[in-house]
């Protein structure tokens, strides 16, 4: 089996991270079990790219379970877990392209290993692979039944190839999902940024004034726990009906421009570029810390922060890297602008990505056997509704059922109040 690994020799550390996750993914391991006994997804080829992490190896036993041949590649250097990927590789046989830190050259090369299988389906995080098939490897492309893509960046650039007619085959917006979405960027990005920036930084977040750039799904879940550990927190948004919810909720809402001045953390999770760039960099105070949890290092301009600074000190503790400007200040960077929850901490809870991947496996199963055009799809509301009966059941939860009398009344138009 091809691979490309830091280290084989720490397979077994990772076999028991692997493990420890799946003990809160009751809902993949259920999933698991049942693609073992029907073997669903018998002969296909899927070419991943996520981040390998210890959640995602549980996503890869599921769809190997079912029947698949899988090889994955890194959506994000800096969370790439090495002994994970070891003990994908020996223990589970899943073709592994990823070392911790590679270089942009190395990113591409490992995307382009994982779609040397001749994949049937895709997985996506972020819309490499998907770029990667359109840009250099047409040859692929008609040999690709579908795809998912499980990041808001990611849907938005699929949905713009559609637009502009170039997606050649049916993606699956598996970000858009209820138990997606709402839990994985609310709880999960909510806990796993704030974890990141208190690791690599150790700094107090109460009394802190912290700006959350976004009041998506991911910002209103760090609003709320950065507000539940003390913080002031103000949010920055481009959309009015998002701002107003904001303030609603109790937020200060401000331009960037106001917010830069008075902010002693920055957290952006926004999708888009240059959200924080030379001129508000201008007017922040003496140790501001700066931390993205959006897909890409493209939110804080690091370039612009670069050329800026006088002196750069890299690793003034894991994961934060100081720049001096020319009046003295020290700006601190976390992870190189990368994902923070991920570079810093470990990335959502394996509770919550129990659920996103669950989606992901059942919606490769519903893809099976379909013939779709190109474009962009939502997942089945069944499917959604199920992954959330499937996790109430693992938590004990018992919920009403509608009578048949109360099922008529919903769906009749005749029945007057």
């Amino acid at each position: 089996m091809s691979a490309d690994l830091t280290d084989p020799g720490l397979a077994e550390s990772g076999v028991r991270r692997i493990e420890w996750a799946d003990r809160s993914m009751p809902v993949l391991r259920r999933i698991r079990e049942r693609f073992a006994a029907e073997r669903p997804l018998d002969g296909l080829k899927i070419a991943a790219c996520m981040h390998v992490t210890t959640e995602t190896a549980n996503l890869m036993r599921a769809l190997q379970a079912g029947g698949a041949e899988v090889a994955l590649a890194a959506s994000n250097p800096l969370s790439t877990q090495d002994d994970t990927a070891a003990a994908l590789v020996s223990e589970y046989g899943t073709a592994v392209f990823a070392r911790q830190g590679v270089d942009r050259d190395g990113y591409y090369r490992h995307i382009h290993q994982a779609l040397s299988i001749g994949p049937d389906l895709v997985l996506d995080d972020g819309c490499d692979l998907v770029n990667t098939v359109h840009t250099e490897r047409l040859d692929l492309a008609k040999g690709i039944r579908a795809g998912c893509e499980s990041t808001t960046t990611g849907v938005i650039r699929l949905h713009q190839m559609a637009r502009e007619g170039a997606l050649r085959f049916p993606m699956v917006a598996v970000n858009d999902t209820d138990t997606k979405h709402m839990f994985d960027n609310r709880y999960g990005t909510g806990q796993s940024t704030l974890d990141g920036i208190i690791r690599a930084t150790n700094t107090l977040l109460a009394g802190k004034t912290i700006v959350i750039a976004g009041f998506g799904f991911c910002g209103r879940g760090l609003a709320e726990r950065a507000r539940g550990m003390g913080g002031r927190v103000v949010v920055t948004e481009i959309d009015p009906v998002k701002a107003l919810d904001a303030v609603h909720q109790g937020f200060r809402v401000q331009p960037m421009a106001e917010a830069a001045a008075a902010g002693d953390v920055f957290i952006t999770v926004t999708g888009n570029v240059d959200v924080i760039g030379a001129a508000h960099f201008a007017v922040m105070k003496d140790g501001a810390i700066l931390a993205n949890s959006g897909h890409f290092d493209v939110e804080i301009n690091v370039r612009e922060l670069a050329d800026l600074a006088v002196e750069v000190r890299q690793e003034v503790r894991p994961q934060a890297d100081e720049y001096f400007l020319p009046d003295g200040r020290r700006l601190v960077l976390l992870a190189e602008g990368r994902l923070v929850n991920l570079a810093a901490a470990e990335g959502h809870p394996a509770a919550v990505m129990d659920m996103s991947f669950a989606d992901q496996a059942l919606t490769c199963e519903w893809l099976v056997g379909r013939s779709l055009a190109p474009g962009v799809y939502e997942v089945p509301e069944e499917i959604d509704t199920e992954v959330a009966r499937l996790k109430l059941a693992s938590m004990d939860v018992d919920i009403d059922a509608l009578t048949e009398d109360q099922e008529e009344y919903l769906s009749s138009w005749r029945r007057g109040s």
